[in-house]
């Protein structure tokens, strides 16, 4: 009888973990239409999601968007990156497997998919975003270089990385 109780007691904690297991992992997945806020950010049923582990030009921030430069023209990189986005993502839904803590601003990291694909790498391996040392532990360290390697998007243009960027733009307020 003490057998059966010790076996019936293990499986009732097995049961229990996956249960939990399973619940907690849907939790940590939000699917759905996406509206691309930023090369590296979109919105999924009104939650904002940044992609973790790369950083893309600001194409909005503190009223002021990022330049790059492009046969001796500025551009907006920004919205250039952003606009490779929203074509890439068209009308298909998203996945996105959000990280267990929130960024700076609140907003919900994680990394985002269609069908198998990874934005992130998709973005980065195209030039339109990079490789977030402080963030990523290099996960996208070699997608990063394949697109320096062929000249890809803004490895095409003169630029300053968004976090550099950034910090000279928070210096002038």
């Amino acid at each position: 009888m003490k057998k059966l109780s010790l076996n019936l007691s293990s499986l009732i904690i097995i049961i229990l973990f996956f249960i939990s297991f399973s619940y907690s992992d849907e939790n940590n997945i939000i699917k759905g239409k996406a509206i691309v806020v930023d090369g590296d950010t979109i919105k999924i049923k009104g939650k904002q999601i940044r992609f973790g582990g790369i950083d893309a030009p600001e194409s909005y921030y503190r009223g002021k968007k990022q330049t790059c430069i492009e046969d001796n023209k500025k551009v907006f990189c920004g919205q250039i990156s952003k606009e490779k986005l929203i074509e890439k993502i068209g009308n298909n839904s998203v996945n996105c497997k959000i990280e267990k803590n929130k960024d700076k601003y609140k907003r919900s990291v994680g990394e985002c998919f269609i069908k198998e694909e990874s934005l992130s790498v998709f973005m980065v391996r195209n030039g339109y975003a990079f490789d977030w040392p402080r963030y990523s532990k290099k996960k996208f360290a070699n997608d990063q270089e394949y697109a320096k390697l062929n000249k890809l998007g803004l490895w095409n243009m003169q630029f300053e990385y968004p976090w550099e960027w950034r910090k000279k733009i928070k210096g002038n307020k």
